[in-house]
């Protein structure tokens, strides 16, 4: 497996111990694909034209055991009754559907009624779900190890992202305002048109002395697209750069943020702005930031949140501002201070990675370990907020 040498060369560097080592997997190098898990992908990189599957989905397995689903998936499950050993996204798409990433079963899609596990073998290009993203038109697009796939509601097309030095294992994808599609790869970011063509985007970095990037000093990390229409692009060692794509004639359309400007780690692992236009920034090895368009406020460096490899931004319905830190659970930010969550709460993971509030006011959380739910009437009472979600539920409020 690649990582494994990545993981030991980290070691080396900065002395981790073997708990924060293996989340270091967790926001970064896990995300690599282990070769020995792929499956055959040359059909996704060698065609031109996109490959449509016929097949849909397997039958629903909300009634299967861990059995059942190793025989579907060739998989192991770690945690008896869980969905997954790893969530590592959640997206509720126009019509309520709610999809789960997961780190090896590809993904699982909950349509209020049935539990459907979607793999390689259905159509979808890989096993590994890095992000999903719906477009202008309904369809749901998923970033996997084996390149951007496509559901159009009845069946998967499979489209490669073989440009430039750019290849099919793909991280973060942006449909911005103008539905133009930003992908990024451990090469870079290429640009999508929604339909068949893929085209190099190159970014400007900063120049940083000693960037000491986690696996690729061309990876770009997150992408955001902001209130203003500025492209977000977190990098692997060269901090952020933002691109303004309605800069005038000889101007710069980039500008560059790292630690000389505030920024407590050059190596960002997620970008979101707020409703009130400010911008989380969460690095690898140094926490959670604030940066109101001037300033900085680091809030793991002031110490008001502990641990330093960060992620998994959201803002719920309330305004309040929800993140993960590894080995630390998650926080919740309102605006005057933070509320934190962990094992005692209920929360049996150390390593969140996606949070989300659904349009029927189901909170869920998804990591290592599975998928969880967030009940704040239970908090309000004092009792256990975090119950894990098996097969079994709970999926109803």
């Amino acid at each position: 497996m690649p990582y494994i040498h990545v993981m030991k060369e980290i070691a080396k560097k900065k002395q981790y111990s073997g708990t924060s080592l293996y989340f270091i997997v967790l926001f970064s190098i896990f995300i690599i694909s282990c070769k020995g898990q792929d499956k055959d992908n040359t059909s996704f990189q060698n065609n031109t034209e996109p490959n449509t599957s016929s097949q849909v989905f397997m039958d629903p397995l909300s009634a299967m055991d861990t059995n059942a689903i190793y025989n579907q998936t060739g998989l192991p499950m770690y945690y008896d009754g869980q969905l997954s050993h790893w969530v590592r996204n959640i997206f509720e798409d126009s019509r309520g559907n709610l999809w789960f990433g997961t780190n090896h079963y590809g993904v699982i899609r909950y349509d209020g009624d049935t539990i459907n596990y979607i793999s390689e073998t259905h159509g979808i290009g890989g096993g590994r779900i890095n992000e999903i993203a719906e477009d202008k038109d309904g369809n749901v697009w998923f970033c996997t190890y084996g390149g951007l796939s496509k559901y159009d509601g009845e069946s998967f097309s499979n489209y490669p992202v073989k440009v430039g030095d750019n290849n099919n294992d793909l991280f973060a994808l942006v449909i911005d305002r103008n539905d133009k599609f930003w992908i990024s790869t451990i090469n870079g970011v290429v640009q999508f048109d929604g339909d068949n063509a893929f085209t190099p985007f190159e970014i400007r970095r900063a120049k940083v002395e000693d960037p000491d990037p986690v696996l690729s000093p061309k990876r770009v990390t997150a992408i955001m697209e902001d209130s203003k229409g500025y492209m977000w692009f977190g990098t692997d060692g060269f901090g952020v750069s933002i691109y303004n794509p309605s800069a005038k004639e000889g101007e710069d359309p980039f500008t560059l943020i790292t630690t000389e400007n505030g920024l407590p780690d050059n190596r960002v692992s997620q970008i979101m702005e707020d409703s009130k236009g400010n911008i989380w920034i969460a690095t690898m090895f140094g926490g959670i930031s604030l940066y109101d368009g001037e300033s900085f406020t680091n809030f793991t460096k002031d110490g008001e949140v502990e641990g330093v490899e960060a992620g998994g931004f959201y803002e719920d319905k309330d305004g309040d501002i929800w993140f993960a830190v590894e080995n630390h659970g998650i926080y919740r930010f309102d605006g005057k201070s933070f509320v934190n969550f962990h094992e005692e709460e209920g929360l049996m993971s150390g390593g969140v990675l996606s949070m989300l509030e659904d349009k029927e006011g189901r909170f869920w959380i998804g990591g290592w370990k599975g998928l969880f739910r967030y009940d704040k009437s239970a908090e309000k009472e004092g009792k256990e907020s975090f119950v894990p979600v098996t097969r079994n539920g709970p999926w109803e409020k």
